[in-house]
């Protein structure tokens, strides 16, 4: 089954930015949309993919202002995802089915409220809405703004985002609440996570999502009441060893009566990455 990587072109606040994205299969449109993390790209996407290949025309996309490929200083904010997704689904894919990881999954029920049915049934993967300094403290705090607005700086900036996403801590991360088995991220895959974090113009997005500047949403009641408007029925699937608290945002939506939910008995956030197999069993979309 061919995998080919392309590269679109779209412009956020008059200024062109290149977005990676990878097709693969035949058969109904699948949009496939990955987490936003300092380590995130639609390669995280691509083992879920292949076995999903084989029933659908798969579209993996990266989100503006992450991948791998270089990016442009820009102010992110959340009606620029808003924007891109709204464009994606205008441009590149009309799906009849979409999965969206991690705060993908935020924007992608808002899509669906707005506009239901535009990106057909939903899968949700680890879905969560708060950035992880407003989850550890579990509030916003205007440091936090304060912090994202100073990794814009030049030199103290680059050197601030630096101490975020240096290998030890890049590793630690990565085991604490990103993957189960501590050996999976071996010294070949944590230093492809690395080269995401060292792309030219990675720290703006990357520092915004951390800081919940990249939220869409303010509290709880407004993901749920989000995801009850989005027109059609969701199935999400999670890892039982999730962060505890995101855990409880993602057991919340699990109890609304349009949402099925599956818990895998291993995995963290990145659980489908790391599990393939049995996330293509849980989402019950086939694959082999």
């Amino acid at each position: 089954m061919p995998f080919v990587d392309e590269q679109i072109e779209w412009t956020v606040d008059g200024k062109s930015i290149a977005i990676g994205l990878t097709r693969a299969g035949s058969g109904p449109a699948l949009l496939m949309v990955p987490a936003l993390s300092s380590i995130s790209t639609r390669t995280e996407m691509r083992p879920l993919q292949e076995r999903l290949a084989a029933s659908f025309t798969t579209v993996a996309i990266d989100w503006p202002g992450f991948g791998s490929l270089p990016r442009p200083k820009v102010a992110w904010r959340p009606d620029h995802y808003r924007a891109f997704l709204r464009f994606v689904i205008a441009e590149v894919v009309q799906p009849s089915l979409t999965i969206a990881a991690g705060h993908g999954a935020g924007y992608a029920l808002a899509q669906a409220a707005d506009n239901p049915e535009s990106l057909g049934r939903l899968h949700l993967l680890s879905p969560t809405w708060r950035g992880p300094l407003p989850t550890m403290t579990g509030k916003r705090l205007p440091l936090f703004r304060g912090l994202a607005t100073t990794v814009e700086l030049p030199l103290v900036g680059a050197a601030l985002y630096r101490l975020n996403v240096n290998g030890p801590v890049i590793g630690m991360m990565a085991r604490g609440h990103v993957y189960s088995d501590p050996a999976w991220l071996t010294p070949e895959r944590l230093a492809e996570k690395r080269a995401v974090t060292e792309a030219p113009g990675a720290r703006h997005a990357s520092f915004r999502f951390v800081a919940g500047e990249l939220d869409l949403f303010t509290d709880r009641d407004a993901f749920l009441d989000t995801a009850r408007r989005a027109g059609t029925d969701i199935s999400i699937v999670y890892g039982s060893e999730a962060p505890p608290k995101s855990k409880a945002e993602m057991a919340a939506l699990a109890a609304l009566p349009n949402v099925s939910a599956v818990a895998l008995p291993r995995g963290k956030l990145s659980f489908y990455e790391e599990f393939p197999d049995e996330t293509a069993k849980a989402l019950g979309l086939g694959g082999r």
